[in-house]
């Protein structure tokens, strides 16, 4: 595990510009400086790419998820919820794989999805991500925790997400985890923005996503400390849940299968200043058959059948004019 941090300190010392692709588990992280980057590894990181692909859907699209039944969501939402009365944890991010048929190739969905943050890694699995995990900007770490969502065609959608009170427990959990986390590598870190609205556009809706803005100031040397850094911060706080530790923990004894590069963070260093995503809304080709991974954050205040239900509705392609 430790290489992979002595890497991105020595490139960051050295002032290499390197893309880095980290998995949950930290089990098999790639750091790659750009110079040496390989045709099958494309990274889209707001305006920063490696290709120059302007994808179009060449005939409708066709995908279709398969969820996990409810039996089996339903067992792992009462063992986790079990877990949180107890108070081993106050909010846990429960995910599953769903299955998609789909008329579009792993590469297809990649060239045609719209998003801030895109990765396409050597035909396993794509990103098109949305939500930031941390930027670095003339000595500045900034994270955007993303907690929330609601399908802006409900009456009044915005003030009836602002107001929900399951939702609001969860977003303020979560800002405090990162507050914390920002803590340990940061000073004088401060909530700049509070749970302010984002628009998300997918295959089927438009969805607005509760957002916050938390900063904090690095050390003058923090470039020959970036994999410390990131070390320090993993695994994101918005896809685990608080207290870290035995949250992660009970995910692993809950969920049904590992996670693998879901829900790590991918980013670029560019030789001053760090970008990095969250790897959700993702997608990966086992041996031709797509696999969606989504999850939801369970607490106290969770109802089954409405995280469920949640959890499917995250299963789309971002295909919108933005981005």
């Amino acid at each position: 595990m430790g290489d992979w941090i002595s890497t991105m300190n020595e490139y960051g010392r050295r002032e290499i510009p390197f893309l880095f692709i980290l998995d949950f588990e930290l089990q098999k992280p790639v750091v790659i400086p750009l110079a040496d980057m390989p045709d099958d590894i494309l990274y889209k990181l707001n305006d920063v790419k490696n290709y120059e692909l302007h994808g179009t859907k060449s005939k409708p699209l066709i995908f279709n998820p398969i969820p996990v039944n409810y039996d089996t969501y339903s067992k792992a939402f009462e063992g986790v919820l079990k877990e949180i009365l107890l108070g081993n944890s106050f909010l846990l991010n429960l995910t599953f794989p769903t299955k998609v048929e789909s008329n579009y190739t792993l590469r297809s969905l990649f060239d045609i999805s719209r998003a801030k943050y895109k990765l396409y890694f050597k035909d396993q699995f794509i990103v098109s991500s949305p939500e930031i995990f941390v930027q670095i900007k003339d000595g500045k770490i900034s994270t955007f925790p993303m907690k929330g969502t609601i399908d802006a065609d409900i009456p009044d959608a915005e003030r009836v997400i602002l107001a929900d009170k399951k939702e609001t427990a969860e977003h303020y959990t979560i800002v405090d985890l990162l507050r914390n986390d920002l803590s340990i590598v940061a000073k004088n870190v401060r909530v700049n923005r509070f749970r302010y609205i984002e628009k998300l556009t997918t295959t089927s809706r438009t969805l607005l996503q509760v957002s916050s803005e938390i900063e904090g100031t690095l050390p003058d040397n923090y470039k020959s400390k970036l994999g410390d850094i990131f070390a320090a911060l993993l695994p994101a706080g918005s896809i685990s849940g608080a207290p870290k530790k035995k949250t992660v923990q009970i995910i692993k004894d809950h969920e049904i299968d590992a996670r693998g590069y879901y829900t790590g963070v991918f980013g670029v260093f560019d030789g001053q200043n760090v970008d990095s995503a969250v790897m959700i809304r993702f997608i990966e080709n086992t041996d031709g058959n797509l696999t969606y991974r989504s999850g939801c954050g369970i607490t106290a205040l969770s109802d089954c059948e409405a995280e469920y239900k949640e959890m499917i509705a995250k299963v789309y392609v971002p295909v919108g004019r933005k981005y």
